[in-house]
Protein backbone atom coordinates (compact mmCIF):
# COMPACT_ATOMS: atom_id res chain seq x y z
CA UNK A 1 0.00 0.00 0.00
CA UNK A 2 2.37 2.67 0.96
CA UNK A 3 5.25 2.05 -1.16
CA UNK A 4 7.65 4.78 -2.72
CA UNK A 5 6.48 7.34 -4.94
CA UNK A 6 9.69 6.96 -7.27
CA UNK A 7 9.81 3.18 -7.90
CA UNK A 8 6.07 2.98 -9.20
CA UNK A 9 5.97 7.11 -10.70
CA UNK A 10 5.22 6.31 -14.78
CA UNK A 11 3.50 2.77 -14.15
CA UNK A 12 -0.60 3.76 -15.11
CA UNK A 13 -2.31 5.75 -17.62
CA UNK A 14 -4.68 7.85 -15.73
CA UNK A 15 -7.71 5.35 -17.47
CA UNK A 16 -5.99 2.57 -16.00
CA UNK A 17 -5.83 4.15 -12.36
CA UNK A 18 -9.68 4.74 -13.12
CA UNK A 19 -9.95 0.84 -14.05
CA UNK A 20 -7.80 -0.55 -10.92
CA UNK A 21 -9.81 1.92 -8.90
CA UNK A 22 -13.28 0.19 -9.81
CA UNK A 23 -11.86 -3.26 -9.61
CA UNK A 24 -10.86 -2.68 -5.81
CA UNK A 25 -13.19 -0.45 -4.46
CA UNK A 26 -16.27 -2.80 -4.84
CA UNK A 27 -16.22 -5.23 -2.03
CA UNK A 28 -18.65 -6.40 0.18
CA UNK A 29 -19.94 -3.18 1.40
CA UNK A 30 -21.94 -3.01 -2.01
CA UNK A 31 -22.51 -6.80 -2.18
CA UNK A 32 -23.92 -6.99 1.46
CA UNK A 33 -23.73 -3.45 2.85
CA UNK A 34 -26.16 -2.45 0.28
CA UNK A 35 -28.60 -4.63 1.77
CA UNK A 36 -29.07 -2.73 5.22
CA UNK A 37 -28.84 0.71 3.20
CA UNK A 38 -31.76 -1.29 1.09
CA UNK A 39 -34.01 -1.91 4.58
CA UNK A 40 -32.95 1.87 5.99
CA UNK A 41 -34.09 3.71 3.05
CA UNK A 42 -36.01 1.70 0.63
CA UNK A 43 -35.50 2.38 -3.05
CA UNK A 44 -34.69 5.59 -1.85
CA UNK A 45 -31.25 4.74 -1.16
CA UNK A 46 -30.29 5.07 -4.62
CA UNK A 47 -30.49 8.72 -3.84
CA UNK A 48 -27.51 8.11 -0.55
CA UNK A 49 -25.39 6.26 -2.98
CA UNK A 50 -25.29 9.38 -5.53
CA UNK A 51 -24.70 11.83 -2.39
CA UNK A 52 -21.82 9.53 -1.58
CA UNK A 53 -20.33 9.23 -4.58
CA UNK A 54 -20.17 13.28 -4.89
CA UNK A 55 -18.47 13.09 -1.25
CA UNK A 56 -15.65 10.14 -2.39
CA UNK A 57 -15.10 12.22 -5.03
CA UNK A 58 -14.39 15.38 -2.87
CA UNK A 59 -11.93 13.34 -0.75
CA UNK A 60 -10.43 11.72 -3.33
CA UNK A 61 -10.21 15.42 -5.26
CA UNK A 62 -8.18 16.91 -2.49
CA UNK A 63 -5.98 13.79 -1.50
CA UNK A 64 -5.00 13.73 -5.43
CA UNK A 65 -4.30 17.11 -5.31
CA UNK A 66 -2.22 16.56 -2.33
CA UNK A 67 -0.14 13.62 -3.38
CA UNK A 68 0.65 15.02 -6.97
CA UNK A 69 2.22 17.78 -5.64
CA UNK A 70 4.29 16.34 -3.04
CA UNK A 71 4.07 12.47 -2.83
CA UNK A 72 4.50 11.16 0.61
CA UNK A 73 5.10 7.64 1.63
CA UNK A 74 2.41 8.24 4.20
CA UNK A 75 0.29 9.94 2.07
CA UNK A 76 -3.06 11.40 4.22
CA UNK A 77 -1.35 10.53 7.60
CA UNK A 78 2.00 12.72 6.82
CA UNK A 79 -0.17 15.37 5.09
CA UNK A 80 -2.19 15.45 8.67
CA UNK A 81 1.30 15.38 10.56
CA UNK A 82 2.52 18.34 8.85
CA UNK A 83 -0.20 20.56 8.79
CA UNK A 84 -1.17 20.13 12.86
CA UNK A 85 1.56 18.36 14.20
CA UNK A 86 2.06 14.23 14.86
CA UNK A 87 -0.87 14.14 17.26
CA UNK A 88 -2.71 14.27 13.88
CA UNK A 89 -0.54 12.41 12.41
CA UNK A 90 -0.92 9.89 14.98
CA UNK A 91 -4.24 9.99 15.21
CA UNK A 92 -5.31 9.21 11.38
CA UNK A 93 -2.54 6.44 11.50
CA UNK A 94 -4.39 4.87 14.14
CA UNK A 95 -7.77 5.91 12.97
CA UNK A 96 -6.92 4.62 9.86
CA UNK A 97 -5.89 0.84 10.91
CA UNK A 98 -8.85 0.53 13.33
CA UNK A 99 -11.20 1.22 10.36
CA UNK A 100 -9.32 -1.62 8.35
CA UNK A 101 -9.42 -3.82 10.93
CA UNK A 102 -13.45 -3.39 11.56
CA UNK A 103 -13.62 -3.95 7.89
CA UNK A 104 -11.57 -6.82 8.04
CA UNK A 105 -14.07 -8.31 10.35
CA UNK A 106 -17.12 -7.02 8.61
CA UNK A 107 -15.53 -8.71 5.33
CA UNK A 108 -15.49 -11.71 7.13
CA UNK A 109 -18.82 -12.00 8.30
CA UNK A 110 -19.99 -11.05 5.35
CA UNK A 111 -18.33 -14.24 3.49
CA UNK A 112 -19.99 -16.35 6.60
CA UNK A 113 -22.90 -15.33 5.42
CA UNK A 114 -22.73 -16.14 2.38
CA UNK A 115 -21.63 -19.47 2.83
CA UNK A 116 -24.60 -19.88 5.12
CA UNK A 117 -26.55 -19.65 2.26
CA UNK A 118 -25.55 -23.34 1.29
CA UNK A 119 -24.63 -24.61 4.71
CA UNK A 120 -27.39 -22.41 6.97
CA UNK A 121 -27.18 -24.61 10.15
CA UNK A 122 -22.98 -24.35 10.33
CA UNK A 123 -21.82 -21.70 13.01
CA UNK A 124 -20.62 -18.32 11.25
CA UNK A 125 -17.56 -18.66 13.36
CA UNK A 126 -16.43 -21.85 11.69
CA UNK A 127 -16.61 -20.05 8.29
CA UNK A 128 -15.09 -16.83 9.40
CA UNK A 129 -11.95 -18.84 11.02
CA UNK A 130 -11.40 -20.70 7.68
CA UNK A 131 -11.72 -17.41 5.89
CA UNK A 132 -9.35 -15.75 8.31
CA UNK A 133 -6.96 -18.53 7.81
CA UNK A 134 -6.79 -18.53 4.30
CA UNK A 135 -6.46 -14.83 4.21
CA UNK A 136 -3.47 -14.92 6.48
CA UNK A 137 -2.07 -17.64 4.17
CA UNK A 138 -2.04 -15.34 0.87
CA UNK A 139 -0.47 -12.54 2.88
CA UNK A 140 1.94 -14.72 4.32
CA UNK A 141 2.93 -15.83 0.61
CA UNK A 142 4.17 -12.12 -0.02
CA UNK A 143 3.57 -9.30 -2.20
CA UNK A 144 4.07 -11.40 -6.05
CA UNK A 145 1.55 -13.97 -4.52
CA UNK A 146 -0.86 -10.93 -3.13
CA UNK A 147 -0.67 -8.68 -6.19
CA UNK A 148 -1.29 -12.43 -8.34
CA UNK A 149 -4.33 -13.19 -6.58
CA UNK A 150 -5.93 -9.49 -6.39
CA UNK A 151 -5.84 -9.13 -10.44
CA UNK A 152 -7.30 -12.84 -10.70
CA UNK A 153 -10.16 -11.94 -8.44
CA UNK A 154 -10.68 -8.27 -9.35
CA UNK A 155 -11.86 -9.79 -12.86
CA UNK A 156 -14.45 -12.33 -11.30
CA UNK A 157 -15.54 -9.40 -9.47
CA UNK A 158 -16.83 -7.38 -12.48
CA UNK A 159 -17.98 -10.61 -14.22
CA UNK A 160 -20.30 -10.74 -11.59
CA UNK A 161 -22.00 -7.43 -11.96
CA UNK A 162 -22.10 -7.75 -15.54
CA UNK A 163 -23.80 -11.18 -15.22
CA UNK A 164 -26.42 -9.59 -12.86
CA UNK A 165 -27.36 -6.67 -15.16
CA UNK A 166 -27.71 -8.84 -17.95
CA UNK A 167 -30.17 -11.24 -16.26
CA UNK A 168 -32.12 -8.30 -14.65
CA UNK A 169 -31.93 -6.80 -17.90
CA UNK A 170 -33.79 -9.73 -19.51
CA UNK A 171 -36.20 -10.13 -16.38
CA UNK A 172 -36.67 -6.51 -17.39
CA UNK A 173 -37.86 -7.83 -21.12
CA UNK A 174 -39.94 -10.09 -19.66
CA UNK A 175 -37.75 -13.38 -20.74
CA UNK A 176 -37.43 -14.68 -17.42
CA UNK A 177 -39.98 -17.18 -16.07
CA UNK A 178 -41.74 -16.66 -12.62
CA UNK A 179 -40.97 -13.62 -10.18
CA UNK A 180 -42.37 -10.51 -11.01
CA UNK A 181 -41.31 -7.72 -14.05
CA UNK A 182 -38.97 -5.45 -12.46
CA UNK A 183 -41.16 -1.91 -12.09
CA UNK A 184 -40.45 1.70 -10.89
CA UNK A 185 -42.14 2.89 -7.78
CA UNK A 186 -44.96 4.06 -8.25
CA UNK A 187 -45.70 7.01 -5.63
CA UNK A 188 -43.33 9.21 -3.59
CA UNK A 189 -44.65 6.67 -0.44
CA UNK A 190 -43.28 3.58 -2.34
CA UNK A 191 -39.76 5.61 -3.29
CA UNK A 192 -38.95 6.93 0.25
CA UNK A 193 -41.05 4.05 2.54
CA UNK A 194 -39.10 5.55 5.34
CA UNK A 195 -39.00 9.10 4.56
CA UNK A 196 -35.95 11.14 4.47
CA UNK A 197 -34.98 9.66 8.03
CA UNK A 198 -34.72 6.52 5.73
CA UNK A 199 -32.05 7.98 3.61
CA UNK A 200 -30.32 10.14 6.54
CA UNK A 201 -29.97 6.46 8.37
CA UNK A 202 -28.62 4.51 5.31
CA UNK A 203 -26.31 7.19 4.09
CA UNK A 204 -23.22 5.39 6.18
CA UNK A 205 -23.76 2.02 4.41
CA UNK A 206 -23.75 4.02 1.01
CA UNK A 207 -20.55 5.41 1.81
CA UNK A 208 -19.08 2.36 2.97
CA UNK A 209 -19.80 1.02 -0.57
CA UNK A 210 -16.63 3.67 -1.82
CA UNK A 211 -14.65 2.60 1.00
CA UNK A 212 -10.53 2.25 0.15
CA UNK A 213 -10.64 6.02 -1.98
CA UNK A 214 -7.92 6.59 0.53
CA UNK A 215 -5.48 4.27 -0.80
CA UNK A 216 -6.37 6.09 -4.53
CA UNK A 217 -4.91 8.79 -3.36
CA UNK A 218 -1.94 6.92 -2.68
CA UNK A 219 -1.77 5.18 -6.21
CA UNK A 220 -1.99 8.46 -7.68
CA UNK A 221 1.63 8.90 -7.53
CA UNK A 222 2.08 5.81 -10.05
CA UNK A 223 0.80 8.05 -13.02
CA UNK A 224 2.64 9.03 -15.65
CA UNK A 225 1.44 12.28 -15.33
CA UNK A 226 0.50 12.93 -11.83
CA UNK A 227 -1.71 16.03 -12.77
CA UNK A 228 -4.24 13.76 -14.07
CA UNK A 229 -5.19 12.10 -10.76
CA UNK A 230 -8.26 14.31 -9.84
CA UNK A 231 -9.34 13.38 -13.79
CA UNK A 232 -8.66 9.96 -13.19
CA UNK A 233 -10.70 9.82 -9.84
CA UNK A 234 -13.75 11.53 -11.25
CA UNK A 235 -14.12 8.70 -13.95
CA UNK A 236 -13.60 6.15 -11.49
CA UNK A 237 -16.38 7.68 -9.22
CA UNK A 238 -18.36 8.43 -12.41
CA UNK A 239 -18.19 4.47 -13.37
CA UNK A 240 -18.47 3.21 -9.52
CA UNK A 241 -21.80 5.32 -9.73
CA UNK A 242 -23.48 3.60 -12.55
CA UNK A 243 -22.75 0.75 -11.65
CA UNK A 244 -24.40 1.02 -8.42
CA UNK A 245 -27.35 2.58 -9.31
CA UNK A 246 -27.76 0.24 -12.33
CA UNK A 247 -27.77 -2.89 -10.09
CA UNK A 248 -28.95 -1.68 -7.02
CA UNK A 249 -31.86 0.14 -8.95
CA UNK A 250 -32.56 -3.08 -10.73
CA UNK A 251 -32.49 -5.42 -7.41
CA UNK A 252 -35.14 -3.24 -5.95
CA UNK A 253 -37.45 -3.17 -8.80
CA UNK A 254 -37.39 -6.97 -9.30
CA UNK A 255 -38.38 -7.49 -5.35
CA UNK A 256 -39.90 -5.36 -3.16
CA UNK A 257 -37.59 -3.34 -0.90
CA UNK A 258 -38.65 -5.00 2.55
CA UNK A 259 -38.07 -8.66 1.23
CA UNK A 260 -34.41 -8.11 1.10
CA UNK A 261 -32.64 -9.54 4.06
CA UNK A 262 -29.56 -8.87 6.13
CA UNK A 263 -28.37 -12.36 5.63
CA UNK A 264 -28.15 -12.59 2.02
CA UNK A 265 -26.85 -10.39 -0.99
CA UNK A 266 -29.65 -8.29 -2.52
CA UNK A 267 -28.56 -9.92 -5.82
CA UNK A 268 -28.93 -13.15 -4.75
CA UNK A 269 -32.80 -12.52 -3.33
CA UNK A 270 -33.58 -10.42 -6.40
CA UNK A 271 -32.27 -13.53 -8.43
CA UNK A 272 -33.88 -15.95 -6.29
CA UNK A 273 -37.35 -14.90 -7.38
CA UNK A 274 -37.27 -16.36 -10.92
CA UNK A 275 -36.74 -20.05 -12.02
CA UNK A 276 -33.34 -19.55 -12.54
CA UNK A 277 -32.25 -23.17 -10.49
CA UNK A 278 -28.48 -22.39 -10.78
CA UNK A 279 -27.61 -18.68 -11.00
CA UNK A 280 -28.03 -17.63 -7.14
CA UNK A 281 -25.72 -20.49 -6.51
CA UNK A 282 -22.97 -19.20 -9.22
CA UNK A 283 -23.84 -15.47 -8.13
CA UNK A 284 -23.29 -17.01 -4.66
CA UNK A 285 -20.00 -18.25 -5.64
CA UNK A 286 -18.68 -15.41 -7.04
CA UNK A 287 -19.68 -12.75 -4.26
CA UNK A 288 -17.51 -15.32 -1.94
CA UNK A 289 -14.66 -15.27 -4.23
CA UNK A 290 -14.60 -11.31 -4.26
CA UNK A 291 -15.28 -10.79 -0.67
CA UNK A 292 -12.34 -12.64 -0.40
CA UNK A 293 -10.65 -10.39 -2.35
CA UNK A 294 -11.08 -7.70 -0.42
CA UNK A 295 -10.90 -9.30 2.81
CA UNK A 296 -7.64 -9.94 1.98
CA UNK A 297 -6.59 -6.22 0.49
CA UNK A 298 -7.96 -5.34 4.01
CA UNK A 299 -5.51 -7.53 5.21
CA UNK A 300 -2.79 -6.29 3.50
CA UNK A 301 -3.52 -2.59 4.56
CA UNK A 302 -4.25 -3.44 7.69
CA UNK A 303 -0.78 -4.50 8.05
CA UNK A 304 1.53 -2.65 5.77
CA UNK A 305 -0.20 0.14 8.06
CA UNK A 306 0.95 -0.77 11.34
CA UNK A 307 4.52 -1.11 9.46
CA UNK A 308 4.17 2.22 8.44
CA UNK A 309 3.31 3.67 12.17
CA UNK A 310 5.85 1.62 13.63
CA UNK A 311 9.00 3.09 10.87
CA UNK A 312 7.56 6.60 12.06
CA UNK A 313 7.97 5.94 15.94
CA UNK A 314 3.97 6.03 16.14
CA UNK A 315 3.94 2.31 17.28
CA UNK A 316 6.13 -0.17 19.12
CA UNK A 317 9.33 -0.53 17.08
CA UNK A 318 9.24 -4.45 17.25
CA UNK A 319 6.60 -4.16 14.03
CA UNK A 320 8.97 -2.95 11.71
CA UNK A 321 11.25 -5.35 13.04
CA UNK A 322 10.34 -8.55 11.17
CA UNK A 323 10.97 -9.87 8.09
CA UNK A 324 11.30 -13.38 8.31
CA UNK A 325 9.34 -16.10 5.62
CA UNK A 326 9.38 -13.96 2.39
CA UNK A 327 9.74 -10.91 4.05
CA UNK A 328 6.24 -11.15 5.92
CA UNK A 329 6.34 -8.95 8.66
CA UNK A 330 5.82 -11.50 11.36
CA UNK A 331 4.85 -8.96 13.98
CA UNK A 332 2.09 -6.65 12.60
CA UNK A 333 0.89 -9.66 10.64
CA UNK A 334 0.19 -11.14 14.03
CA UNK A 335 -1.29 -8.17 15.57
CA UNK A 336 -3.37 -8.40 12.41
CA UNK A 337 -4.31 -11.95 12.95
CA UNK A 338 -5.56 -11.13 16.91
CA UNK A 339 -8.08 -8.93 14.95
CA UNK A 340 -9.54 -11.45 13.50
CA UNK A 341 -9.35 -14.07 16.62
CA UNK A 342 -11.95 -10.95 17.86
CA UNK A 343 -14.11 -10.60 15.34
CA UNK A 344 -14.50 -14.34 15.13
CA UNK A 345 -15.11 -14.69 18.98
CA UNK A 346 -17.57 -11.81 18.71
CA UNK A 347 -19.18 -13.35 15.74
CA UNK A 348 -19.88 -16.17 17.98
CA UNK A 349 -20.99 -14.43 20.58
CA UNK A 350 -23.69 -12.28 18.67
CA UNK A 351 -23.91 -14.15 15.19
CA UNK A 352 -27.40 -12.03 14.68
CA UNK A 353 -26.12 -8.62 14.54
CA UNK A 354 -22.79 -8.71 14.47
CA UNK A 355 -22.04 -7.47 10.47
CA UNK A 356 -24.47 -4.48 11.63
CA UNK A 357 -22.36 -3.51 13.92
CA UNK A 358 -18.90 -4.14 12.33
CA UNK A 359 -20.06 -2.70 9.34
CA UNK A 360 -21.88 0.84 10.95
CA UNK A 361 -18.19 1.01 13.02
CA UNK A 362 -15.93 0.38 9.59
CA UNK A 363 -17.49 2.51 8.01
CA UNK A 364 -18.09 5.56 10.45
CA UNK A 365 -14.12 5.35 11.33
CA UNK A 366 -13.40 5.39 7.27
CA UNK A 367 -15.35 8.89 7.65
CA UNK A 368 -13.72 10.58 10.25
CA UNK A 369 -10.42 9.88 8.00
CA UNK A 370 -12.14 11.01 4.78
CA UNK A 371 -13.03 14.06 7.35
CA UNK A 372 -9.17 14.62 8.57
CA UNK A 373 -8.40 14.46 4.76
CA UNK A 374 -10.62 17.50 4.17
CA UNK A 375 -9.79 19.31 7.41
CA UNK A 376 -5.63 18.91 6.16
CA UNK A 377 -6.41 20.36 2.22
CA UNK A 378 -8.18 23.26 3.83
CA UNK A 379 -4.39 24.24 5.32
CA UNK A 380 -2.19 22.51 3.11
CA UNK A 381 -3.49 23.22 -0.48
CA UNK A 382 -4.63 26.96 -2.48
CA UNK A 383 -7.94 26.02 -3.74
CA UNK A 384 -10.19 28.13 -5.35
CA UNK A 385 -13.54 29.12 -4.47
CA UNK A 386 -15.16 26.33 -5.90
CA UNK A 387 -12.65 24.20 -4.50
CA UNK A 388 -13.72 25.75 -1.29
CA UNK A 389 -17.19 24.99 -2.02
CA UNK A 390 -16.58 21.27 -2.83
CA UNK A 391 -14.57 20.88 0.16
CA UNK A 392 -17.22 22.26 2.47
CA UNK A 393 -20.18 20.27 0.73
CA UNK A 394 -17.99 17.07 1.22
CA UNK A 395 -17.60 18.10 4.98
CA UNK A 396 -21.49 18.41 5.21
CA UNK A 397 -22.12 14.80 3.31
CA UNK A 398 -19.50 13.47 6.24
CA UNK A 399 -21.12 14.58 9.44
CA UNK A 400 -25.12 13.87 7.87
CA UNK A 401 -23.92 10.56 7.34
CA UNK A 402 -22.18 10.18 10.51
CA UNK A 403 -25.30 11.71 12.47
CA UNK A 404 -27.60 9.78 10.88
CA UNK A 405 -26.11 6.74 12.42
CA UNK A 406 -27.58 7.94 15.54
CA UNK A 407 -30.95 7.70 14.02
CA UNK A 408 -31.57 3.81 14.38
CA UNK A 409 -30.98 1.59 16.81
CA UNK A 410 -29.04 -1.15 15.18
CA UNK A 411 -26.19 1.76 13.35
CA UNK A 412 -26.33 3.59 16.63
CA UNK A 413 -24.63 0.77 18.22
CA UNK A 414 -22.36 1.09 15.57
CA UNK A 415 -21.92 4.51 16.04
CA UNK A 416 -20.60 3.84 20.07
CA UNK A 417 -18.55 1.34 18.97
CA UNK A 418 -16.31 3.59 16.66
CA UNK A 419 -16.52 6.85 19.55
CA UNK A 420 -15.21 4.28 21.57
CA UNK A 421 -12.30 3.93 19.86
CA UNK A 422 -11.60 7.70 18.99
CA UNK A 423 -11.76 7.80 23.02
CA UNK A 424 -9.22 5.03 23.11
CA UNK A 425 -6.63 6.46 20.70
CA UNK A 426 -7.07 10.37 22.05
CA UNK A 427 -6.26 9.41 25.76
CA UNK A 428 -3.10 7.82 24.24
CA UNK A 429 -2.50 11.00 22.32
CA UNK A 430 -3.14 12.58 25.89
CA UNK A 431 -0.79 10.27 27.64
CA UNK A 432 1.95 10.27 24.30
CA UNK A 433 2.02 14.11 24.39
CA UNK A 434 4.47 15.19 27.08
CA UNK A 435 7.00 12.60 25.64
CA UNK A 436 6.16 13.89 22.28
CA UNK A 437 7.40 17.42 23.74
CA UNK A 438 10.35 16.21 25.77
CA UNK A 439 11.58 14.88 22.04
CA UNK A 440 10.76 17.67 20.00
CA UNK A 441 8.43 15.99 17.44
CA UNK A 442 5.71 17.02 18.77
CA UNK A 443 4.85 19.74 16.14
CA UNK A 444 4.63 18.96 12.34
CA UNK A 445 6.34 21.00 9.96
CA UNK A 446 4.20 23.25 8.47
CA UNK A 447 4.02 22.71 4.40
CA UNK A 448 4.70 25.37 2.10
CA UNK A 449 1.76 25.97 0.09
CA UNK A 450 3.88 27.24 -2.78
CA UNK A 451 5.93 24.27 -2.90
CA UNK A 452 2.80 21.92 -2.30
CA UNK A 453 0.39 23.65 -5.24
CA UNK A 454 2.67 26.69 -6.95
CA UNK A 455 -1.01 27.72 -8.45
CA UNK A 456 -4.43 27.71 -7.66
CA UNK A 457 -6.46 24.20 -8.06
CA UNK A 458 -8.85 24.15 -10.94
Amino acid sequence: MNRGAKSKEGNLKWWQLSLLGVASTIGTGYFLGSALGIRLGGPAFLLSIIMAAAATYFVFDVLAKMTAEDPQKGSFRTYAKKAFGRWAGFSTGWMYWCSEVLIMGSQMTALAIFSRFWFPSVPMWIFASGYAVLGLIVIWLGNKGFDRLENVLAVIKVAAIVMFLIIAGAAWMGWLKGGTKPHFPGSLNAFFPAGGKGVWSSLIFAFYAFGGIEVMGMMAVRLKNPKEAPKSGKVMIILLSIVYVLSIGLAVMMVAWNQFSTTKSPFVVALSSYQLPFIPHIFNAVLIVAGFSTMVASLYAVTTMLVTLSEDHDAPKIFAAKKFHRQAPVYALSLTAGGLILSIVLSLLIPGKIYEYLTTAAGLMLLYNWLFILISAGKIVQLTVWGQIKRYTGMLLIVSAVSGTAMHPTSRTGLLISLGFLVIIGLVVLCMRPIWKKSGSGQGKTLNKSKLNPKPAR
